[in-house]
């Protein structure tokens, strides 16, 4: 018998309490393609705050459940998701997703407003970033919002925002007008005047997504989160924490694929034996499972970091997101080949794990950004260090 990845060192027994109890709740809820994507999602918010899991992605003094927000345990209720639901981990992540940017720089006032609700599954939130030309460039921004008074006003468009038209308020990122470098964090609620969805897009993964404008919208000077002029430290802190978290994700999906994958070669029996008899299947399955654990390793080891009180993991959360996602790719793509026809059958697991891994390697920061992101953190870790031996 294989150890158990819960009883590595990064983990105490509240993390491997939790991971049983969550296990055990979620083998009831249901994996196959919803047929209304927005009621099943709005659906699975309502049974997350019942079931108590929501307190995870708020502090405690806002009805969480610690003090702060333990990011092993995030990953972990992203991997245990994941593994039976990809829609049940969307719609975790994007309650933690859309609370970070609050728990982490809001003000008490709008940590008081907002938190609760989001802990008790009340409430759905979203995190407004991405443009048609501002996606991995997230600094490329055109959406503009200027100061009136006691307002700031809202103009410009948001879209593969995931929660459009289902979220009760969004984290809206914008430009600050007249300015090429400075940005603010406003909170927008779907009743605001201006505020629209103005499209819904289908995915190949079926997830809530949609595009947003916002046309002249008005929105209260108090709805501004941090600094009114440092909206991108705000969106950088919160993917800084959160980004491990996909990595998480991904090897759930990868651990559900080899899952499959085994029941299928165990069961399957091709030119007189087992299809898990023959070398190349072996040889397969133990790439699997070794890149499953070498990505575990890599986003728990960034979780660990923050949890032990580490300012920021940039460079840990870049490497864990960039090979889980990888990994995961390669992964299930192995257990649909090893499944032959049987893993492309519409709605089966393995296809719906085919579908939901693709994203994973796009949002929060492509492979491509991480890359550049983790190699920055190297060579300047070196010029420092080069830097400080000849001083």
């Amino acid at each position: 018998m294989h150890a158990d990845p819960l009883d590595w060192p990064f983990f105490g027994d509240e993390h491997r309490t939790f991971a049983g109890a969550l296990r055990s709740w979620a083998a009831d809820l249901p994996d196959g393609r919803p047929t209304d994507v927005d009621a099943e999602c709005k659906s699975l918010v309502r049974q997350l705050g019942d079931g108590g899991w929501l307190r995870h992605v708020v502090p405690a003094a806002y009805g969480g459940a610690s003090e702060r927000i333990d990011v092993r345990t995030l990953c972990i209720a992203r991997e245990v998701l994941a593994r039976r639901s990809g829609l049940a981990e969307s719609a975790f992540a994007m309650q933690g997703l859309g609370a970070g940017p609050i728990a982490i720089f809001g003000s008490d006032e709008l940590k008081e407003r907002y938190l609760p609700p989001i802990a008790r599954g009340e409430a759905i939130p979203a995190f407004a970033i991405s443009e048609t030309d501002a996606g991995s460039d997230v600094s490329a921004m055109r959406t503009s919002a200027r100061r009136d008074g006691d307002s700031w006003i809202i103009d410009g468009e948001k879209t593969w925002i995931s929660n459009a038209g289902i979220a009760d308020w969004y984290i809206v990122f914008c430009r600050v007008e007249g300015t090429e470098k400075k940005f603010v964090a406003l909170i927008v609620e779907a009743s605001d005047s201006g505020f629209s969805v103005s499209d819904r897009i289908e995915a190949m993964a079926p997830h809530p997504l949609g595009t947003l404008s916002f046309d002249a919208c008005r929105v209260p000077a108090g709805r501004v989160v941090g600094d009114p002029e440092g909206g991108l430290k705000v969106a950088l802190g919160t993917l800084d924490v959160f980004r491990s978290a996909v990595g998480a994700a991904a090897v759930g999906f990868a651990r559900r694929a080899l899952d499959e994958a085994l029941r299928h070669v165990t069961s399957r029996r091709v030119f007189g034996q087992a299809l898990a008899d023959m070398q190349l299947t072996q040889a397969r399955i133990a790439r699997m499972a070794t890149d499953i654990d070498a990505a575990a390793l890599l986003v728990y080891r960034a979780a660990w970091t923050r949890d032990s009180g580490a300012a920021r993991i940039t460079r840990e959360a870049a490497m864990s997101k960039m090979f889980a996602t990888e990994m995961a790719q390669r992964v299930i793509d192995d257990a649909l080949q090893l499944l032959g026809g049987r893993g492309v059958v519409a709605h089966s697991p393995v296809e719906q794990l085919y579908r939901e891994i693709r994203a994973l390697r796009i949002y929060e920061g492509t492979t491509e950004i991480q890359q550049l992101v983790i190699a920055a953190q190297v060579i300047g870790a070196y010029k420092d260090g080069a830097a400080a031996t000849n001083a």
